[in-house]
């Protein structure tokens, strides 16, 4: 993720202790000084420099190894669950079966163009790229989201597929409303996030159904989907690709309607976190995937998501994952704070939005600019507190611990 602090890329290459690091001219001077502090790095090229010393010299020579279904594919470093961000270890079997569920469930083709606006480093935006790539697709990749560049695109390109979190569909919306017909006729699929009356508004201006969706990282990506109004409040529809099941803190499977925790087995589960025995044995218990998240499974096998359980509580500004746990980490590095408890709440921008409650250490003042300041010197800038309050003492439990749901049932 481009978008982290130089620490914590530094954490991610250290953790996983790669030999050679590609990057862009953007990246090329921090990636020239992980380099240097990381013994693992033989190699450090730019895309459009000299790569010949990536190969072998001897150019006849084949590979020994080839990859099997079970081979690992990619890393992908997830939202810091204690503090540190954990590796997930995606395999070949798990990204060809999660393109196949979606060429499927969309009706991906070779006639089909996808508006590769999400992030790169972010599953969903790996599941579309490339499940378009294997249907024989087109992608017309986006730097960085702009709305009158992606109407553009959509537009010359034939864009049918984009996937979207808040704000991009209001951001287009107020675009298209401002400039009239934006001409969007190609479209035929819009699928993330996003509020009800957002999705009432966009297919009321543009040929494209919304689509609603439920997945992890740990999950290849979609386990449940479907179009946002097939079942009102849902998040999907179950894959055939994946068995689902809710349970309770004891692990005991519960009935349909009732609200645990979701847990999931099949070929879309990964393989585990990456150098974390001790977490994939808690992760995995009694053969279950734990995703952390609650959520209910209806009559018609629809999965509604129903939040976090606290010690997964996770926070989603934009589409990204941050845990409070990293937040709090940065703020209470400052001298003037001496306790804080971060969570989230509705933002109307991007949906949900990152708040700090904090106490002052005594004599110490600081402004809450120059907090949140602060914080984006430690962790990636989408990490940092949206908004900042000050109170005078911080609801503990009896063990003399934070009591989180006191600060948000006070503050949020």
């Amino acid at each position: 993720n481009r978008r982290l602090s130089p620490e914590e890329i530094a954490y991610i290459v250290e953790d996983t202790t790669p030999s050679v690091l590609i990057c862009d001219e953007e990246m090329a001077d921090q990636s020239q000084g992980l380099k240097a502090a990381c013994s693992s790095l033989d190699h450090c090229f730019t895309i459009d420099g000299d790569l010949s010393d990536l190969y072998a010299p001897d150019a006849d020579r084949m590979p020994g190894d080839q990859a099997d279904p079970r081979s690992p594919y990619v890393i992908i470093h997830t939202a810091a669950v204690q503090g540190k961000p954990r590796g997930a270890v995606l395999s070949q079997e798990n990204i060809i079966l999660s393109n196949l569920q979606l060429i499927h469930a969309f009706g991906l083709d070779t006639g089909h163009a996808y508006l590769n606006i999400l992030p790169l480093f972010h599953i969903m935006g790996v599941n579309f790229g490339l499940a378009t790539l294997m249907a024989g697709g087109k992608n017309v990749i986006l730097e960085k989201f702009t709305p009158q560049k992606s109407l553009d695109l959509i537009r010359e390109q034939k864009i049918t597929l984009f996937g979207s979190f808040p704000p991009i569909l209001t951001n287009l919306l107020d675009l298209i409303d401002e400039k009239g017909d934006a001409d969007l006729a190609s479209l035929k699929i819009a699928a993330g996030l996003d509020v009800p009356e957002t999705v009432k508004r966009w297919e009321a201006a543009t040929p494209a159904k919304f689509w609603t969706m439920y997945g992890q990282t740990e999950t290849s990506g979609l386990i449940s989907f479907s179009e946002y109004f097939e079942q009102p409040g849902s998040a999907g529809k179950l894959s055939h690709l994946a068995r689902i099941a809710i349970a309770d803190d004891h692990d005991n499977l519960l009935p349909q309607n009732t609200v645990g925790e979701i847990l999931v087995k099949g070929p879309l589960v990964f393989q585990g976190y990456w150098n974390a025995e001790a977490l994939n044995a808690f992760t995995f218990r009694q053969g279950w995937h734990h995703t952390g998240d609650l959520g209910l499974l209806d009559d018609s096998g629809h999965l509604f998501f129903k939040g976090r359980k606290a010690e997964k509580e996770l926070i989603k500004p934009g589409g990204e994952n941050v845990f409070p746990a990293e937040v709090e980490k940065a703020v209470i590095a400052h001298d003037a704070i001496e306790n804080v408890c971060v969570f989230g709440v509705p933002d109307p921008k991007f949906g949900e939005g990152i708040k700090a409650v904090c106490t002052l250490a005594p004599g110490k003042t600081v402004a809450k600019d120059d907090l949140i300041a602060f914080t984006g010197t430690l962790i990636a800038g989408y990490k940092k507190p949206r908004y900042i309050e000050f109170i005078d003492e911080m609801p503990v439990t009896e063990d003399g611990s934070v009591d989180r749901l006191r600060v948000k049932e006070l503050y949020s």
